[in-house]
């Protein structure tokens, strides 16, 4: 048996909120109700790296982070901004990718990101 998947969770203190700004702000089109209103979303691409802490800036080591990627970060932030969503920056090129980040409900900061890599 091997592993086949990885699933990522957000804590926080508004959880119907956040649910509901990943299905329609960020729309999440594929996902189910694990009862409750307990939304599970599923992707059909996921990727997870190991990045090293020895780095300005960086957070501390055993810290997680999940992060949202694209095909097309212009066209992706455009939508994105015309459903509500504001950005806490501009889009930058990190050398992997194009980044840009947003903070969603509870405080939850995230990276939208259209990798360099496939």
């Amino acid at each position: 048996m091997a592993i086949t998947g990885i699933h990522a969770m957000f804590y926080t203190d508004q959880a119907a909120e956040l649910r509901a700004f990943l299905r329609d702000k960020l729309q999440l089109g594929k996902h189910f109700d694990a009862g409750g209103g307990w939304l599970i979303f599923n992707f059909s691409e996921a990727d997870m790296g190991c990045h090293p802490v020895d780095h300005p800036g960086a957070p501390a080591s055993g810290t997680h982070d999940v992060s949202f990627h694209c095909d097309d970060i212009e066209e992706t932030v455009a939508g994105m901004r015309e459903r509500g969503v504001v950005f806490d920056d501009e889009i930058t090129d990190q050398g992997y990718a194009f980044a840009i980040h947003f903070t969603m409900p509870g405080g939850v900061k995230t990276e939208l990101y259209q990798p360099k890599y496939r």
